[in-house]
């Protein structure tokens, strides 16, 4: 079998390899990784998910240190871990982009993807959960569910995937797994199954209880990789087993309130005695992949404590591949795979990870992408392990691919072998899911949250300016959270992005990886724009262009939703009685141009030039002469739409924010003070420990360098999170500040 380095790097003794990250920094990596085989049932493909900084690299390090793929555990403080390859990533002590990795533990196969903890990088996290089958959630200890941990929460509820909860950090002074317990419960609005109890002493965190087992798990070097199990007894272990005992009943009593068969078996025996360890297990499966409660692990991974256990409970509660997805099924022999990221590879160019759903992905075969109706011949084929690859002839339902040679498909995209396989299988679909809609069920609707922040971009001189543009390309196509325009009013580039964070790292990566000496402009925020009044209108194009003759006659109404949902559809057809015989004959390219115009009419509002949103355009009547291109159509459209947006009038609407506080509570009045002239919404001061939690709602425009400003405040000890809430309007005195500062004048 074929070894797999885990680094390139040329010098090598006795099997591993010596990366030198710094002149102090070293580790050792083992050179003898092999792709085994393994059946579907025994496959887990799983993804980290948590609060910045809970410990979910540092778990993935420990989870492959202890399956034996890496020698030596890297610390995210030296920089030298595994899955956070990025020198952005190491210089920063934070995940930037997810990674993908396989590794065995116990016979199983893991594909494990550790994901980003920054709001800037929520998109990583989003793309990620389209291909898991199951995933761990990390709490901090100290903290328990945190602003990002209720966000990822919501994610992994969106795509109903099935979670296990580990709370890390267990050996703080302050870690409280009770109040962790009752975060989750509260705020993730789940029933929290609590399976370890945390054995102390001194303070310090020495070992841990299974509840299910009765076991006191003793946890050696970490060099010697071995978890020692000592049954409790209530003679030899009395607090020990009377805490275990108490645990053991309150965790059977919950599982009853959702397994029935379990409820039957306690009233049948009259007692929480007779349910054995095996029947625990097969009750928390169930709970688990049915979502209705979640098992509830803990540990140190800094400490090595609790790693092993946790990669247990994957094996035992979280679902195989075939166990979830069965839609694609429908797909019956042939492949069915997602794209779910991108990255571009110096040597091999760029590669797209996919997650394959049905069937197997050969090397050198043509993939059909569903939703861009287009095929492309892929080059190469590999397995991934973080920023290496070993190249392999084919890959098998329910695993990661890395495919190589693909310029077209993007993450999100949906393959199979051909067009005739799509048309099949959703045919398949329709008949097995009567009532439902097949994009919906192929995943085909990815939502990208939108950008908040905008800042133009340079580069140092015109003679790399394509070189620049093939960079954002890249970029954009990796990110999809990334929003890339032209403005032709001032002929600047401007790149869009989920925070200051984002858009930093994007033009160290131009900077690093293209070799670019770009400039960033001043940081904007990402204001809309709305129309106030509802407004309809017609235009008559007739012109001529060469020997061409261009007539286009048009009736549209601009009406604001004022927040109510239409579907998502910028453009509606009036099928009523009057305009309903004209629309019914409409040409489908001659819809599309019409689309296209409404969008880049609402692309522009007056006041700020910003995006036009809250409203939809309502196609009444249209007359197209013989041999009018679908340019011109498209032309008029948008120059009718500008002229209803400029009649209509426009309110300037502004992005507000979720906040999270975390301070002690001498520092809560001047970070409350602080806040009320930040025209903040005060929602809830709670307490966390000895700590006060303040959740609010502030305009992302008076929270620009809010993180030094709260610094100052509390003298270094108070911290922050946030993620957009929503849009809303400006009172009129404001909006004149926010057109100043976006004109200049």
């Amino acid at each position: 079998m074929k070894n797999i380095p885990l680094h390139r790097f040329t010098t090598s003794l006795d099997g591993f390899r010596k990366i030198p990250e710094t002149i102090k920094n070293f580790r050792w990596h083992s050179s003898a990784k092999v792709v085994q085989s393994v059946d579907i049932d025994k496959i887990r493909n799983i993804g980290i998910l948590a609060h910045i900084d809970a410990g979910k690299t540092t778990t993935t390090e420990r989870m492959l240190y202890y399956s034996g793929l890496i020698q030596q555990m890297g610390e995210v403080h030296h920089g030298n871990t595994v899955t956070d390859y990025l020198a952005q990533e190491r210089e920063r002590g934070i995940t930037i982009t997810s990674a993908a990795i396989t590794f065995y533990w116990k016979k199983n196969q893991f594909n494990l993807i550790d994901t980003p903890g920054h709001i800037d990088f929520t998109m990583e996290v989003e793309k990620t959960l389209n291909v898991l089958d199951g995933a761990i959630v990390v709490l901090d200890g100290s903290a328990g569910v945190e602003a990002q941990t209720l966000t990822v929460w919501r994610q992994a509820d969106r795509n109903e995937i099935p979670r296990i909860i580990y709370v890390n950090k267990m050996d703080r002074v302050d870690s409280d797994i009770l109040m962790c317990c009752d975060t989750i419960d509260k705020k993730l609005e789940t029933t929290s199954l609590l399976l370890q109890l945390p054995v102390l002493e001194n303070g310090k965190l020495s070992g841990i209880i299974d509840v299910l087992t009765m076991e006191l798990l003793n946890y050696g070097s970490a060099k010697d990789k071995r978890v020692n199990k000592i049954p409790l007894t209530e003679k030899q272990h009395c607090k020990y087993w009377n805490d275990a005992s108490l645990a053991r009943s309150q965790l059977i009593e919950k599982l009853t309130d959702f397994d029935d068969e379990l409820a039957n078996q306690v009233i049948s025996c009259e007692s929480l005695d007779c349910i054995s360890t095996p029947d625990l297990i097969k009750s928390l499966k169930s709970v688990t992949r049915n979502q209705v409660a979640t098992p509830v692990l803990l540990g140190s991974s800094y400490k090595n404590i609790g790693v092993q256990s946790l990669m247990d409970a994957v094996i035992l509660y979280l679902p195989s591949p075939h166990k979830r997805y069965e839609q694609f099924s429908a797909f019956e022999d042939n492949l069915c795979a997602r794209a779910f990221k991108v990255i571009h590879d110096k040597q091999r160019g760029p590669l797209v990870f996919f997650r394959i759903y049905n069937g197997s992905l050969k090397k050198g075969q043509k993939l059909y992408s569903i939703k861009q109706d287009s095929s492309e011949q892929m080059g190469k084929l590999y397995i991934a392990y973080a920023d290496d690859f070993e190249e392999v002839e084919e890959v098998t339902n329910g695993n990661i691919a890395v495919v190589s040679g693909l310029k077209k498909i993007v993450s999100g995209d949906l393959v199979t072998n051909s067009s005739s396989s799509s048309q099949k299988a959703k045919n398949n679909i329709v008949k097995k899911y009567k009532g439902s809609d097949v994009e919906t069920l192929l995943g085909l609707n990815v939502t990208i949250p939108e950008p908040v922040f905008f800042c133009s971009i340079e580069p140092p001189s015109l003679s790399v300016q394509s070189a620049l543009e093939q960079a954002l390309f890249e970029l954009q196509r990796e990110d999809p959270s990334l929003r890339v325009n032209h403005d032709p009013e001032t002929g600047q580039t401007v790149l869009a992005g989920m925070g200051e964070l984002h858009l930093d790292i994007i033009r160290d990566k131009i900077l690093r990886d293209y070799k670019i000496e770009v400039d960033l402009g001043p940081l904007q925020i990402a204001y809309r724009e709305a129309p106030v009044k509802e407004v309809t209108d017609t235009l008559t194009v007739d012109t001529k262009i060469g020997n061409s003759k261009q007539f286009v006659n048009i009736k549209l109404s601009l009406v604001p939703s004022f927040g109510k949902e239409h579907g998502g559809d910028i453009l509606k057809l009036d099928r009523s009685p009057e305009y309903a015989s004209n629309i019914s004959n409409i040409f489908p390219k001659h819809l599309v141009a019409i689309r296209q115009g409404a969008v880049v009419g609402m692309a522009h509002g007056p006041k700020i030039n910003c995006q036009v949103v809250n409203s939809q355009v309502v196609l009444h009547y249209i007359e197209v002469g013989r041999g009018t291109s679908e340019t011109m159509i498209a032309a008029t459209v948008t120059q009718l739409v500008s002229s209803m947006i400029k009649k209509a009038g426009t309110d300037i609407l502004e992005p507000i924010m979720d906040l999270e506080i975390l301070t002690p509570d001498e520092y809560l009045s001047p970070v409350l003070a602080d806040l009320s002239r930040r025209r903040a919404t005060i929602r809830d001061v709670g307490m966390r420990k000895n700590t006060k939690v303040v959740l609010t709602e502030a305009p992302l425009s008076e929270l620009m360098g809010y993180s030094t400003v709260l610094r100052t405040v509390s003298s270094g000890t108070a911290s922050f999170s946030m993620e957009f809430n929503s849009y809303k309007k400006m009172s009129a005195d404001l909006e004149i500040i926010a057109i100043q500062n976006v004109r200049g004048f």
